[in-house]
């Protein structure tokens, strides 16, 4: 794992902390106007107008297969960039960016390693809490991409 310093922006889904290179996102907007769609993958909320364009919106509680937190206000849409297609994951609140050094990186653990969750690059301990860092690019599995877009 070859992880250089970067810029993170940390967000919480389910109560966990995770971690994504700020890089890789493009706008934070408020949860609203997402058109639920039929007949699409459970990780798929739905679709909204961004830029002129339709966007999917991936629900990374049920990516992750964690269970439904109590009512979330703050819930935020990060419109992701590094993929020829821009799509939108919710998450429950964004904390802040921080920038982290190779250093704090540690190994996935290998009760989480297959290939179906390649999408985790590692994880640091920030001020005393696990954030779990997230490879955005890896996030969806091809047969994904290829439903979604």
């Amino acid at each position: 794992m070859e992880v250089k310093e970067m810029k993170v922006l940390i967000f919480e889904v389910n109560q966990e902390f995770y971690a994504i290179d700020i890089l890789d996102v493009e706008r934070i907007l408020t949860q609203d106007n997402i058109t639920e769609m039929p007949d699409t993958l459970p990780i798929v909320a739905g679709v909204m107008n961004y830029e002129s364009s339709i966007m999917p919106v991936v629900e990374l509680r049920k990516k992750f297969n964690l269970k439904k937190a109590k009512e979330v206000k703050k819930a935020k849409i990060i419109v992701m960039k590094n993929l020829e297609n821009k799509f939108g994951i919710i998450v429950d609140n964004v904390s802040e960016v921080r920038e982290i050094s190779a250093s704090q990186f540690e190994p996935v653990p290998e009760i989480t390693i297959d290939e179906n969750n390649a999408y985790i690059k590692g994880l640091v301990k920030i001020d005393g809490k696990i954030v779990i860092c997230l490879n955005i690019s890896k996030i969806l599995t091809e047969k994904e991409v290829e439903n979604i877009f």
